[in-house]
């Protein structure tokens, strides 16, 4: 049994029985969730180990395997000895990171910055060539871009070094009428949008966040974690799902055409997560030292949650002088969460949704309600905002499965978190 730290507002007591839960039934290692209600923190637990034991195997080979349901495959390295997960424990988020990110460019236009109707090559001539120059900014944040895949994949080095990935994007001619169709960029999303933001502030995407997002709020996430805080971070490893009794539902399987995708090495759901080759070592220093939107975020569960608060509604310990510690005005909240995309996704083979920068609850990414708006990131971590609950929720943990947008541990919270609040309610 693991020893479930940390603390539940009362009436949220489901939702520490399903974390605990989860060590039993999933398989989980080590894993915190936190939320905020109507800008309070009302839920913060914490449980399990930091590292993976020695035993663990190293996973950092390609996974050409299905997920287990309809996300992304292939789990991350492992190694080191077990330590406790504690309270400051911080955690390598991987797509979730996009939701980070896409806070950005929505806030530059929010401050009258930059024209999400404006064609990218307005701020970045060099984004025009290959048939790309009508593509919108609306594009990048909405997956409709058709740049998911790189002809020549980037190595890790080239991946993370500032130039490579935006010359090798600007070079990439789309693979689908940009803005007629969607497909999820799981890795170009970084170089779209890190350049973007690049060209149009002079600063790098990472350090806007800090300077603008992180320190204002007080949250302890990094997109380029500082060497002083590599101690804090959680390393992430392979976990095998439990078998669960039938009471707790059937096990998930990808449909066979997301089966197909993931073994055929020419299709674009093989490609788009191949365009960074081989596989980068997620817990080597370098890499999470990294300014890649689209993956490389390093948060805690509390920083997520508040994040993700913030963009809702007001904090009230929040130090900042921008809307009292509100980071999305009522308009730009609005188009984050407008469907822009909506359908079968050319990448991930099954139905998604997108707003502007975020996926929006439905069947293969289930969230609060039909108004949340978040990410998932592979593997199993989770965050989003559902302004008419008016919540924040962040889900994080360090054991790996395949899949990104249904991880059965980070449902299992959810569906607590929507029993607490209906009891609560009635």
């Amino acid at each position: 049994m693991v020893d479930v730290q940390g603390t539940v507002a009362d009436g949220f007591e489901p939702v520490r029985d399903a974390f605990a839960a989860n060590f039993a039934r999933h398989g989980e290692r080590g894993a915190a969730m936190v939320l905020y209600r109507e800008g309070e923190k009302v839920v913060d637990l914490w449980g399990g180990t930091k590292t993976p034991d020695t035993k663990t195997p190293d996973t950092n080979a390609p996974d050409t395997r299905a997920p287990d349901d309809d996300g992304e495959g292939g789990p991350g390295p492992s190694g080191g000895g077990p330590e406790p997960w504690t309270q400051d424990t911080a955690q390598v988020v991987r797509s979730v990171t996009k939701g980070v990110a896409a806070a950005v460019p929505l806030l530059l236009h929010q401050r009258g910055q930059l024209d999400l109707d404006g064609r990218v090559s307005t701020y970045w001539p060099e984004f025009k060539e290959a048939g790309k120059e009508r593509v919108l900014v609306r594009h990048l944040l909405a997956h409709r871009t058709g740049v998911p895949v790189l002809d020549t994949p980037l190595t890790p080095a080239e991946a993370v070094d500032g130039i490579s990935g935006p010359r090798a994007v600007a070079a990439q001619r789309p693979v689908w009428e940009p803005g007629t169709a969607h497909g999820y960029h799981a890795q170009t999303y970084s170089w779209l949008v890190g350049e973007l933001v690049r060209r149009v502030t002079g600063r790098t995407i990472g350090r806007w966040i800090a300077e603008e997002i992180a320190r204002p709020l007080g949250l302890d996430l990094w997109l380029g974690l500082p060497e002083a805080q590599r101690g804090r971070v959680g390393r992430i490893a392979a976990v095998e799902a439990l078998a669960a009794p039938a009471a707790h539902g059937p096990r998930l399987r990808p449909k066979r055409s997301v089966a197909e995708a993931y073994r055929d090495p020419e299709s674009l759901t093989r490609r788009a997560f191949a365009a960074i080759t081989p596989v980068p070592d997620e817990n080597d220093p370098g890499y999470l030292a990294a300014e890649l939107p689209a993956s490389s975020g390093v948060a805690t569960a509390e920083a997520l949650a508040r994040f993700y608060a913030a963009l809702i509604g007001p904090l009230p310990s929040a130090r900042t002088a921008r809307s009292g510690g509100r980071l999305f005005a009522p308009a730009t909240l609005t188009m984050a969460r407008t469907e822009e995309s909506a359908g079968p996704d050319r990448v991930l083979v099954v139905g998604t949704r997108y707003g502007l920068g975020y996926m929006l609850h439905g069947p293969a990414c289930p969230l609060l309600g039909p108004g949340s708006f978040g990410h998932p990131g592979r593997g199993g971590s989770l965050a989003f905002a559902d302004p008419e609950a008016r919540i924040g929720f962040a889900y994080v943990t360090n054991g790996m499965r395949r899949g990104v947008t249904a991880d059965p541990r980070a449902q299992a919270l959810v569906r607590a978190v929507r029993t607490s609040l209906a009891a609560l309610e009635a």
